[in-house]
């Protein structure tokens, strides 16, 4: 990755020029640099969410106003990759106007993971008082924010993490145990916590070093729920095995068909502020770069030197 001046450009029909405050990271971000998220050109500016304000209107935009505080998330799109910048030019119809409560940093820090978190818990598998859940990952952006959320269905947080201080983290941050990778065996952990039985589901962004845990921490009729594949894709297996392991179900959530229309970006974006605004769940910002330091914050990202949410400033 390189820092370096571009021509911006002015905004076309149905666009607008946005100077960013903030920028969201997050490890998909890492998958769009490494190719496994493929780009249609290169070179191409990378990253997937941010805070900012409008400078610009384009032909045709009437929703929004200069010196509009917004927030956005790519939703998947290729094309509208690019929030590593300080200023750029966007469709209006991605943006979401920001309360005057919410601050630029929270804002670029939650848009792509809380909206993730809503369609996990609300689509990918409907959350209940009556579940219990593991969630990989738990002292990670997503994590962090899923655990807390999960909390206020009432449902019991089983959390998995990388270390002793993270362990720490995710206590503080919505699991009611914890479980730490690799020091203890995830499956067997989950179902001694639940007296033989197993979780209800999984909620897995690890994938292919998590998979087999995975699996085997459910009950019966239990469903793994994956949304990521930070170690690496799940290979190959043979689907018979969902039966032998007690019927059951693997889903995997993505982000695009979950954001199709404004409609539903907006209802889901509203929920995710007023769960915050209320203080259920509360957003920890630990790592800050600056923009130039893009390259340092993949490497920590990488390496799992992170806890929480990381942004980029500008």
């Amino acid at each position: 990755m390189r820092y370096e001046d571009v021509e911006v450009g002015d905004p076309g029909p149905g666009e607008v020029l946005i100077e960013h405050l903030a920028i969201g990271l997050n490890y998909a971000d890492i998958h769009t640099r490494s190719g496994r998220y493929p780009l249609p050109y290169l070179p191409h500016i990378i990253g997937g969410e941010a805070c900012g304000k409008i400078r610009k209107l384009g032909p045709g935009v009437s929703e929004f106003s200069p010196g509009d505080r917004v927030a956005y998330s790519n939703g998947g799109h290729a094309l509208s990759r690019g929030s590593y910048c300080q200023e750029r030019v966007l469709k209006a119809e991605r943006l979401i106007r920001l309360p005057d409560q919410v601050d630029n940093e929270t804002a670029a820090a939650i848009i792509t993971k809380g909206l993730t978190t809503h369609y996990l818990i609300h689509d990918s598998y409907k959350l209940t008082a009556e579940d219990t859940i593991l969630v990989h990952a738990a002292a990670g952006g997503v994590g962090m924010i899923l655990c807390q959320w999960a909390r206020t269905f009432g449902a019991y947080v089983i959390g998995v993490v990388g270390s002793k201080g993270k362990a720490s983290f995710a206590k503080n941050h919505g699991c009611h145990e914890v479980i730490i990778n690799g020091a203890e065996d995830v499956a067997e952990v989950a179902r001694t916590l639940t007296g033989g039985e197993g979780v209800s589901v999984v909620f897995d962004a690890v994938g292919a070093d998590s998979f087999e845990a995975s699996l085997n921490a459910l009950r019966p009729h239990g469903t793994l729920v994956t949304f990521g594949s930070a170690s690496g894709p799940i290979p190959p297996f043979d689907i018979f095995r969902l039966n032998e392991l007690g019927s059951l179900r693997i889903t995997s959530g993505a982000f695009y068909w979950h954001m199709r229309t404004r409609q539903e970006i907006l209802a889901r974006a509203k929920d995710v502020m007023d769960i915050v605004l209320g203080g259920a769940v509360k957003i920890e910002i630990n790592q800050r770069f600056d923009l130039a330091e893009a390259a340092k914050a993949h490497y920590l990202m990488e390496t799992r030197n992170t806890t929480g949410i990381s942004v980029l400033i500008p």
